[in-house]
């Protein structure tokens, strides 16, 4: 029987200083973390939207307005609850304007979205854009947390299923808790080499639905589009179905569940393009104005229609084929489905639409003051939320 070890003076104390050292490197992590830096008020008790608006209403009636400065296109709203951002602080609010929770924290905001009940916040750090937060609308309680580097300028990426992020030099798409299933585009310091199959291109656009994420690309002067599976084996491996080549200057304007529509600027068509990469359909449009790049599209869901606002005009597009079947050259900004009805903004109200006749049927009055540029609308229950600049306004629906 071997005697047992010994351990000098000189190996204690060198083993208390490593333990010391680990603690010390813990603690600094732990006070360090973003997320100890943040503040989360949550909601006094979960809200629910008891009712939704179910009718055209015969005129509206402002009753609340907030300072928004998130980058969002149009009003973030998750179950009736809309989020808004000011200062440091991103917050929750009930239809009536309400404020039901906040969330501050000292960074900026990148990015903001909802999914899943969720609002999904993108901060910058000293990583770049790549510190996430979900918060659960209803309840203003954290629902999931992320933290890796990321580029220091990202536009938002959502549908119903994935949220993340798009910069010049990749995609990230994220599930429900946070995890991500999808990057795209160069990878700072990678685990293992050789797993993105385009690396060094420069991505112009990105938009995802379902099951399938579409990108544009400029890759050695020649542009694409990549439609690859949202949920690859590896995330790290992206599962690309079809490259499409597309003519300088292409981007991203609507997606469906098989197919994508990019606006091509050399004849000014929208083209839609199946999953296994052919062109379907192919709309003449009015051209665009500058394009930024990375380009994030006003588009915006209807039931039997996607939607695309081009800075002038609101094109209405058949999620099936991507053949653009309406175009309203009066609106403002993306707008809702009521009642089979489209509603969208215009220059002193509110227009409402047939989508089957495309006849405007009429105008609701809304008294916008000094304001102009873009509007976009949303609905929370039974209120109609517009985004102006930097501000939501709030307005009640009246049957009157």
């Amino acid at each position: 029987m071997s005697a047992p070890l010994q351990r000098s003076r000189g190996d204690l104390i060198a083993t208390g200083v490593i333990a010391l050292i680990a603690l010390v490197a813990v603690l600094i992590a732990y006070f360090s973390a973003p997320i100890r830096s943040a503040e989360l008020n949550p909601a006094s008790e979960e809200f629910a939207a008891d009712t939704h608006l179910s009718a055209v209403p015969g005129s509206v009636e402002e009753i609340a307005r907030i300072d928004d400065h998130s980058p969002a296109l149009k009003p973030v709203i998750s179950d009736g609850v809309t989020i808004g951002a000011s200062g440091n602080s991103i917050a929750g609010y009930a239809p009536d304007g309400t404020q039901l929770w906040t969330y501050e924290r000292a960074a900026d905001l990148c990015a903001l979205a909802t999914a899943w009940g969720k609002a999904v916040a993108t901060y910058r750090t000293n990583l770049g854009c790549g510190d996430v937060v979900a918060i659960d609308a209803a309840t203003g309680e954290y629902a999931g947390t992320r933290s890796a580097p990321a580029p220091e300028e990202v536009v938002s990426i959502s549908s119903n299923d994935r949220v993340g992020t798009v910069s010049t030099q990749r995609v990230e798409l994220w599930r429900n808790d946070l995890v991500r299933t999808v990057e795209y585009g160069d990878v700072e310091a990678p685990q293992e080499a050789d797993m993105q199959p385009n690396p060094g291109c420069t991505i112009t656009s990105a938009l995802t639905r379902t099951s399938l994420l579409a990108v544009t690309e400029v890759c050695g002067g020649t542009t694409w589009l990549r439609l690859q599976d949202t949920t690859p084996e590896d995330s790290r491996a992206p599962e690309i179905m079809a490259n499409a080549h597309l003519s300088d200057g292409a981007v991203l304007v609507g997606i469906g569940q098989d197919v994508a529509a990019v606006f091509d600027p050399t004849t000014n068509d929208v083209i839609g393009i199946n999953s296994i990469g052919v062109e379907i359909t192919r709309s003449p449009v009015q051209p665009l104005g500058d394009i930024p790049t990375p380009y994030e599209p006003a588009v915006a869901d209807l039931p039997h229609h996607m939607t695309y606002f081009d800075g002038s005009r609101l094109m209405l597009l058949d999620p099936n084929t991507m053949r653009v079947t309406s175009i309203y050259e009066d609106a403002l900004g993306t707008g809702i489905a009521v009642a089979n009805r489209l509603l969208y903004p215009v220059d002193g109200g509110i227009a409402v639409a047939n989508w089957d006749t495309k006849a405007v049927e009429t105008t609701i009055p809304v008294d916008r003051g000094a304001h102009t540029g873009p509007v976009s609308l949303g609905v929370a229950g039974e209120s109609i939320v517009e985004k102006r600049g930097s501000e939501l306004v709030f307005l009640s629906a009246r049957n009157a």
